[in-house]
């Protein structure tokens, strides 16, 4: 989810709340501790410089129960992160802590905000050694040629 699209639906929200992939809600005494924009410049395997821009977001569960940050509190955070750190238009990245620090794409489903799982990739396959997938065939869909087919007692076994 892009920075513009959370600005979109905060106004439309009641309570800012945050969920898991797998179901598990963030406690709604949650914080965020930080809006950011994160800049990496890395070269992957195959030798090709690049360059990723994601504002981040950390979320922080504080003993302080009676903590609800509202919608318009956030997009004020934004907004003033948009205007004292210049943060664009980029995809949201989720910091969250559960056994150690996750990184999270962002998802809404109606409700609540979706922390997605993110994965790794390669990102230059052709160029670090990694075969390409073969394709799986399932036996009894090759098609069958009987003139060259063996039979019982024809000498081909």
């Amino acid at each position: 989810m892009k920075l513009s699209k959370i600005k979109e639906i905060l106004p439309t929200l009641v309570n800012v709340g945050f969920q898991l992939e797998n179901g598990t809600l963030v406690p709604e005494h949650f914080h965020v501790t930080e809006v950011g924009q994160i800049t990496k410049n890395f070269i992957d395997c195959g030798g090709v410089i690049r360059s990723e821009k994601v504002v981040n977001f950390q979320l922080w569960n504080a003993d302080d129960f009676e903590h609800k940050l509202k919608p318009a509190k956030l997009l004020n955070i934004i907004k003033l992160s948009e205007e004292k750190l210049g943060i664009e238009d980029a995809e949201i990245e989720v910091e969250y802590q559960s056994e150690t620090i996750g990184k999270y794409d962002l998802d809404f489903n109606g409700e609540t905000f979706v922390l997605k799982n993110k994965t790794t990739a390669c990102l230059a396959q052709d160029a670090c050694g990694i075969p390409s997938e073969k394709v799986k065939k399932n036996l009894a869909e090759l098609p069958v040629n009987n003139a060259n087919a063996c039979t019982p007692g024809g000498g081909c076994c």
